[in-house]
């Protein structure tokens, strides 16, 4: 009785390629769950982490650009501008960072045996959800602290929060591919993080800009990103630049083909390069 023959190697086409990563879910929900432990393993405190670490910084950002700087804050208590700007980016920052270094934390497997390589980065995104939905908690706490009820918009976060994940993970299939050749990348990308804090609306409103450098602001597509995440929880449309977040969903969608192209097209080579 004949048996169907399967080849596996790096160069096979879309369509199996996708049917492979399906059939490799459960090495998916593996790597993820890893992550998800490993990430608290021998901590006191354990996931409470993930809300100190930006209860922190809110706190921080909030002394200097809100007491001693004094930037105005539109009629909204000022905790809440830094927490809509920080949560948005935290999430994009750890995306792009876990993502563009996840090949080669997992190198022994890449260069052991064939699967299919982007289950790897996708699943280094689940513990950066994971950790967005607990820190999330912040949210509800200082809106229930202010006074503050959900509008409707609030709904949207979901999309939101998918839009800062796609830019960030297409950003990171690409600095994944090139890292396996240029590892001065790894160096690189959280200086341009720590630059981008400063160039994005995360301690400061987006209608604090001149207007007649709000349309080049907004190519940046965080700005759209966080004004939206801010108007979803304050439900203000006349603090944010609305053009800007129809930049964020172009860039989300382009990023994530130009990444997973590019993913694919240097994936054949990853074993050699590691």
């Amino acid at each position: 009785m004949s048996k169907e023959l399967t080849v596996i190697s790096a160069e096979r086409q879309d369509g199996t390629y996708w049917r492979d990563i399906w059939r490799e879910r459960e090495l998916f929900y593996f790597l993820a769950w890893r992550d998800l432990l490993v990430r608290y393993k021998q901590t006191i405190i354990g996931v409470a982490w993930t809300v100190l670490r930006p209860l922190a910084s809110i706190l921080v950002y909030t002394f200097v650009f809100g007491i001693l700087a004094q930037l105005p804050s539109e009629g909204v208590p000022y905790t809440l501008v830094v927490l809509t700007g920080l949560l948005p980016w935290q999430l994009f920052s750890l995306v792009l960072i876990v993502s563009s270094d996840s090949l080669l934390a997992n190198a022994h497997l890449v260069q052991k045996i064939y699967f299919p390589r982007l289950v790897i980065p996708l699943s280094s995104v689940v513990v950066c959800v994971v950790d967005h939905l607990i820190a999330f908690l912040l949210v509800f706490g200082l809106m229930l602290w202010f006074g503050l009820w959900p509008k409707p918009q609030f709904l949207l976060l979901p999309f939101v929060t998918l839009l800062a994940v796609a830019c960030a993970l297409g950003l990171g299939l690409i600095a994944a591919a090139l890292n396996t050749r240029y590892r001065d990348l790894r160096q690189l990308i959280p200086i341009v993080l720590q630059v981008g804090v400063f160039i994005c609306p995360v301690a400061y409103l987006t209608s604090l800009v001149s207007p007649k450098w709000q349309m080049v602001y907004a190519l940046n597509p965080m700005v759209g990103i966080i004004d939206a995440f801010r108007w979803c929880i304050l439900g203000r449309t006349d603090i944010i630049y609305p053009p800007s977040i129809l930049v964020s969903i172009v860039f989300a969608v382009a990023s994530v083909a130009v990444g997973i192209k590019v993913f694919r097209k240097m994936e054949d080579s990853f074993p050699d390069m590691m």
